[in-house]
């Protein structure tokens, strides 16, 4: 499939960079902003910690169902027109998250934004891999990436700020401009081309992996809370789940026109590069999701201090696309292993926090954590596409997005969940260790014992519960860093001087 443009047009192709770039830097301002202003949103909306995280997991499940769709499109629609419509609908959907009154009303539009920015990341994907030669992906894949990095900088700084100084509404606001930007970018620069014959959507595959999908995400949101399998509606998710990856499955296999062509998968790279993706996706956004609660909640930092420390990983990140730019005949492979194995190094210093951690610390941490994703994300792009025939790049960079965004929220959700339910196992453990024959408690008069002092024993017992569940889900984070890195052994990439 001819997606976009050709790369003899030197000029143009660096136009049509840029406007991918930023394109792409807006939607994961979208996804990140959310992160900083949880406390306060959870707080004006009455929800719980598990409740809140929806704001950031709905809009990961919306990107993930509707993603496979920008393959689609690109065969019913002009790319431009695709672009233009989604932008236009991320704006409206933002807007709604400002003014937003309840929980249900800001989930509801956090899906929404989700949904229109869905096709953002894998069509300006495929826009960059259609504009460059093998030989100059490399570096075109890490000047594009520069949005991932750019969103994360500018979206918890800008965000915290504007949330401590008015309300955490304006986080949303501040997309909106960005929005306009990115609106008129494509109308200026992405040309109208002629598209591919059309075909009819394969409702069955798609309502089939939709509900896969969303039934995953939920089982692992409310399974904490309903005891997992002892809950009848963990094990009736479980089956939707089982069902609707088998329909997926069986039917894709037997019908002539599949909601996703299976051959793709037959390219061995373009395998091994969404199991490398999955993992990728699954380190990404984590830290960003537990450390705005970690440090108000349990270190009590303000708003605009956290979107500092948020903009550090953004930092690394550059730096580590900056290394990718300047080194771009290294073998991916090695630039990979050294990104997950600076993600575990990250995971293993952040195990070792405790509740008296220092702003340095929460920075160094982010900005080894960033430097490993810039050194991951481009490569692992690179290793993905450099086999596959460009006919099947529309729906193989959809694929490749829905894998990423599937692991970010099944990870999210695994490591709230941890936190959670540590939190709940060692406030048991040590509020048992609490008596009047504990040595360094005084609780021998009972009687004169106030309330309030209760109150503030209860209060720290449960502070220092929650951080030993936060070492164990950064814990987890390293341990997942390294078991990815094997996989390298299975890529093999082909000489790329004739392209």
């Amino acid at each position: 499939m001819n997606l976009i443009v050709s790369s003899s047009d030197k000029s143009f192709k660096w136009m049509i960079l840029g406007t991918a770039t930023f394109v792409t830097m807006l939607y994961a301002m979208a996804v990140t902003i959310a992160s900083i202003a949880l406390p306060d949103m959870r707080g004006a909306m009455s929800a719980t910690q598990d409740q809140i995280t929806w704001t950031i997991t709905g809009n990961i499940v919306a990107t993930a169902v509707f993603t496979p769709f920008a393959g689609w499109l690109t065969t019913r629609y002009q790319i431009r027109h695709i672009l233009i419509f989604s932008v236009v609908g991320f704006i409206i959907a933002s807007l709604l998250c400002g003014f937003s009154r309840s929980l249900e009303e800001i989930v509801i539009a956090r899906v929404a934004q989700g949904a229109f920015g869905a096709p953002l990341p894998p069509l300006c994907q495929a826009l960059v891999l259609a504009a460059f030669p093998i030989k100059q992906r490399s570096m075109a894949m890490a000047i594009w990436g520069m949005g991932t990095i750019l969103g994360p900088v500018i979206a918890p700084t800008i965000g915290g700020y504007l949330s401590e100084a008015l309300n955490w509404r304006w986080i949303f606001f501040t997309l909106v401009p960005f929005g306009v930007c990115a609106l008129l970018a494509v109308i200026a620069v992405v040309p109208k081309k002629p598209i591919s014959k059309g075909f009819s959507l394969d409702w069955i595959g798609f309502i089939a992996l939709a509900c896969c999908i969303a039934a995953l995400q939920i089982m692992f949101d409310r399974g904490e809370r309903n005891s997992w399998f002892d809950s009848t509606e963990t094990i009736i998710e479980f089956g939707v789940i089982i069902l609707g990856f088998y329909i997926f499955i069986i039917h894709s296999l037997t019908t002539n026109k599949p909601f996703i062509k299976l051959i793709i998968f037959k390219d061995r790279n373009y395998t091994i590069g969404l199991l490398l993706i999955f993992f990728f996706g699954m380190l990404n956004f984590v830290p960003m999701v537990l450390f705005p609660t970690l440090l108000q909640e349990l270190r009590g930092y303000p708003q605009g201090v956290i979107g500092m420390l948020m903009g550090t990983r953004g930092l690394g990140t550059f730096i580590g696309f900056a290394i990718i730019a300047l080194t771009g005949k290294v073998d991916p492979r090695i630039l990979i292993f050294l990104g997950f194995s600076i993600q575990g190094i990250s995971g293993l210093y952040m195990s070792t926090f405790d509740i008296n951690m220092t702003f340095s610390n929460v920075a160094w941490a982010s900005t080894i954590q960033g430097l490993g994703v810039g050194l991951t994300w481009p490569p692992i792009s690179v290793i993905c596409f450099a086999t596959l025939s460009e006919k099947y790049f529309g729906e193989a960079t959809a694929m490749f997005h829905l894998v990423r965004n599937i692991a970010s929220s099944f990870f999210i959700s695994v490591s709230v969940a941890v936190v959670l339910h540590m939190g709940q196992v060692n406030f048991a453990d040590i509020s048992s260790l609490v008596t009047s024959w504990s040595e360094g408690i005084n609780l021998q008069n009972l009687n004169n014992l106030e309330l309030i002092d209760i109150a503030k024993l209860t209060k720290e017992t449960h502070r220092q519960s929650l951080m030993i569940g936060y070492i164990n889900s950064f814990k987890l984070f390293f341990w997942v860093s390294f078991v990815a890195i094997p996989l390298l052994f299975f890529v093999k990439l082909k000489s790329t001087e004739s392209n």
